[in-house]
């Protein structure tokens, strides 16, 4: 049987050095195809290839779609990307993020892992959160090695940790020693045996890969069991619960996915948006009732300005309390501030407008 011949590396912050300090290892003959995905933002230009090249004697590139996998190469993925593996070939899609991520770790893991079986090493690096942990779960369930950096060594051991808590991990090692793996088990024949397969979703076995299916799981109503009380942050849909060990993990109908922990993150993020939204709001309303009262005074009208007044000043105490919230992170508003909300809520409803006042 062939060696491993395929190597999947997933980090995200604190990777890059990490990564430079295992290329510099590998030698201009390493026989393997190294993937290699790092949380870029969309709108960023990854100069990560550019690193790798200086950083050791391998070539490193961003692919292209259905681009030809050669040994010794290093793939990197693009921004905006899931990089996939089908066969002998790369495969580039902009489907549903996972854990709020595109590229995603998982789709390359999970990608490689059913067209390579055994032949596949997965390494985690340095990184928050746990992307990366399902994938290595799947390479682990078809014959794969899995290498994990040694946290004590990576400088975010959010991902480390987690894959080694959840994950029979094959191998925990500084990167060093990491490289000199890569290199034995390039020239070692992989093993043919599988390990007893964990549960996978309908999702995951079908074939587009879910990073790239989008709308086909609604269309195709593939999702099992029923949706959970939660919503997908990126698009509102109902989400479906699956565990696989200690994991729990999130998918739409759209094809967006998270991990309970990626979940939890991305609330946080869409809760502070529409906290800013209800700042936004505040202010407007506060601005609007100032003006009205203006012309209300100027009419001679008394009683509405008062009113329209005092929703003004209601709504300015309300983004106040908000906007420490977002400032500071404290929640040592005044103490009447939740009823002050309450009563915003309720002016913005009609509850509390002025009262039609006539000359």
């Amino acid at each position: 049987m062939p060696g491993h011949d395929v190597v999947v590396i997933g980090f995200s912050a604190g990777g890059v050095e990490a990564l430079a300090r295992l290329v510099a290892e590998l030698p201009s003959d390493f026989p393997a195809a190294i993937f290699v995905v790092h949380h870029f933002p969309a709108e960023s230009v990854s100069a990560l290839p550019n690193i790798l090249r200086r950083s050791g004697p391998l070539d490193a590139t961003h692919p292209t779609n259905g681009q030809m996998i050669l040994p010794g190469r290093i793939y990197v993925a693009r921004p905006d990307q899931h990089l996939l593996i089908k066969g002998n070939r790369i495969h580039l899609t902009r489907g549903p993020r996972e854990n709020g991520h595109r590229p995603g770790i998982d789709p390359l893991f999970r990608t490689a892992a059913k067209s390579y079986g055994s032949r596949v090493i997965g390494v985690v690096l340095s990184g928050t959160l746990d992307d990366g942990t399902l994938g290595l779960m799947m390479i682990k369930q078809h014959g794969g090695v899995t290498v994990v950096q040694d946290p004590e060594e990576a400088l975010y051991q959010g991902m480390p940790l987690s894959a080694i808590q959840k994950v029979a991990v094959d191998h925990v090692l500084p990167v060093t020693e990491i490289a000199t793996l890569l290199v034995r088990l390039a020239h070692e024949r992989s093993e043919s045996h599988m390990e007893q397969p964990f549960e996978t979703s309908p999702e995951e076995e079908a074939v587009p890969d879910p990073a790239e299916r989008g709308t086909l799981a609604l269309e195709e109503e593939s999702l099992s069991g029923p949706p959970s009380a939660l919503t997908c942050p990126d698009c509102g849909g109902a989400l479906w619960e699956r565990q696989n060990g200690d994991l729990v993990r999130y998918r739409c109908h759209v094809g967006h996915a998270y991990t309970a922990e990626g979940l939890l993150v991305s609330q946080e993020g869409a809760l502070e948006q529409a906290l800013w939204s209800a700042l936004r709001a505040l202010q407007e309303k506060a601005e609007l009732g100032h003006r009205m009262a203006d012309r209300s005074r100027d009419r001679g009208l008394r009683k509405s300005a008062s009113q329209f007044e005092r929703a003004a000043k209601e709504a300015e105490h309300g983004s106040h309390v908000i906007r420490q919230l977002l400032l500071e992170g404290t929640g040592e508003a005044p103490v009447e501030a939740e009823q002050t909300l309450d009563e915003v809520i309720a002016g913005g409803r009609g509850d509390n407008q002025p009262a039609v006042e006539r000359n």
